[in-house]
């Protein structure tokens, strides 16, 4: 369970009746409550969760709910970056207005719960009460399970959406990296570039890291790499650090598939995945996209293996390479903790697999040669792309890998040594072949 959090005391009050909270943020869990911000002391609080799939945005006093918004939208997608942005006016004549919230620069109307401020309204933001972010500070519970970035607060002015991020080109919104703001006494602005929580607005509002790990990650709203998804959860198994590490549980079946957020059809990208724990059928693979749907096949099973590409091992013996057309063929033996190398040419039908640095049967991605996987395997028939793919079976032990796919951490431990990377995107335990690069939207676009 995550235990991170960031907090700060101000020294002083200030502005209780205007104020804007921004920040982006990427979930891991769509269910659970999933606290972004809060600041107050038992019954006297502001704070803003996720309730489950929804958003919530509340001003609590002496107990009563005086100001209280709950969207009707719901925000179920782990592998989206959403902008979020709260402004908060209580002087203002208009009561609906007094609240407003945005998403991705486009403000919320549409509210299960729409309870706004009385005028003047003076919440328990800008006290000199304890500020988190990323839990519930009055219970130590309920904590944020995702990445944030670029957050923001702002003492004394109520901004919307625009002054934070802006439309490209494309249709697509942005971060603005340098937002052209008056912060206030106690406005800060943290994890501008990274995890540093020192304060970029000029006002030394820093945080501290009070619980738990920050982790620096190179997944970013202007990068967004692949994970694992969570949303094709059957039962038994789970997926944690930000949907890197896969477990397999005590499922006995074959429901405990689960596949990337990304795959790719044209290109070459390289992963990594280090087994930590496993019996017979520990599986790692590609997976047809066309073929994503079995990864969720409600309560029944599925040897989703059977329609992919992949090796099947355990830490007893020789593994095997399975596919949906081919005799399986050995495999060497693998042990606890080794990193396995996924090379994935899609240009050229090919895909390679590598052992701690070593590419099996003396493959060579950045020259085309002796792939473990070829034409064979990856022909018309699977024309919409693959994606990358696990499986686990529960015999004594629960299968476990925590994938690489760029971040330059298997769970929480870092890459010992970077390995070399022409591309410039992802960090990862072993180079880069020529030509590669990570499953990400810029790895896409390259």
């Amino acid at each position: 369970m995550a235990s991170t959090y960031l907090s700060r005391t101000p020294a002083s009050a200030s502005n209780r009746r205007t104020w804007t909270f921004s920040a982006w943020v990427k979930r891991s869990n769509p269910s659970g409550v999933n606290v972004i911000f809060q600041q107050g002391i038992a019954g006297n609080y502001f704070k803003m969760n996720f309730q489950g799939e929804v958003l919530r945005w509340r001003g609590v006093t002496t107990g009563s709910n005086q100001a209280y918004l709950t969207t009707n939208r719901v925000f179920r997608d782990t592998s989206a970056w959403y902008h979020i942005v709260a402004r908060f006016d209580s002087t203002n004549a208009t009561a609906g207005d007094r609240m407003r919230l945005y998403i991705n620069g486009v403000e919320e109307t549409s509210f299960s719960t729409d309870v706004n401020p009385p005028l003047n309204y003076e919440g328990y933001v800008n006290t000199t009460d304890p500020i988190d972010i990323g839990r519930d500070n009055t219970a130590n519970d309920s904590f944020f399970e995702g990445s944030m970035s670029h957050v923001h607060f702002i003492d004394g002015t109520a901004y919307d959406a625009s002054a934070f991020g802006e439309t490209d080109a494309n249709g697509v919104w942005k971060i603005k990296t340098s937002p052209s703001v008056t912060y206030g006494t106690n406005g800060f602005f943290i994890l501008k570039d990274g995890n540093s929580v020192t304060d970029q607005s000029g006002n030394s509002n820093n945080f501290t890291v009070a619980g738990g790990t920050l982790t620096n990650t190179e997944d970013n709203p202007s990068n967004v790499f692949c994970v694992l998804n969570p949303l094709s959860h059957l039962k038994g198994w789970t997926t944690t650090d930000g949907n890197t590490t896969f477990n397999s549980g005590t499922v006995t079946d074959w429901s405990s598939a689960v596949a990337g957020t990304i795959g790719a059809s044209t290109g070459k990208y390289y992963w990594e995945v280090k087994f930590t724990s496993g019996d017979a059928y520990s599986i790692l693979g590609v997976l047809p996209l066309d073929q994503y749907w079995r990864c969720n096949k409600g309560s029944t099973t599925e040897n989703v293996y059977n329609y992919a590409q992949n090796i099947q091992f355990d830490t007893s013996g020789s593994g095997s390479l399975r596919n949906y057309v081919s005799s399986n063929t050995t495999f060497p033996q693998v042990s606890l903790n080794d990193i396995f190398s996924f090379a994935m040419d899609m240009d050229n039908r090919k895909c390679w697999i590598g052992v701690n640095g070593v590419w099996y049967n003396s493959g060579n991605p950045a020259t085309g040669t002796n792939p473990t996987w070829d034409t064979t395997e990856f022909n018309s028939d699977w024309d919409g792309g693959f994606v990358p793919f696990t499986q686990g079976y529960y015999i004594s032990n629960s299968t476990e890998f925590k994938f690489n796919f760029g971040n330059g951490y298997f769970g929480t431990t870092a890459v010992a040594s970077a390995g070399t990377n022409a591309s410039g995107i992802g960090i990862f335990e072993y180079d880069v072949p020529t030509g590669y690069t990570a499953l990400s939207t810029k790895g896409l676009n390259l």
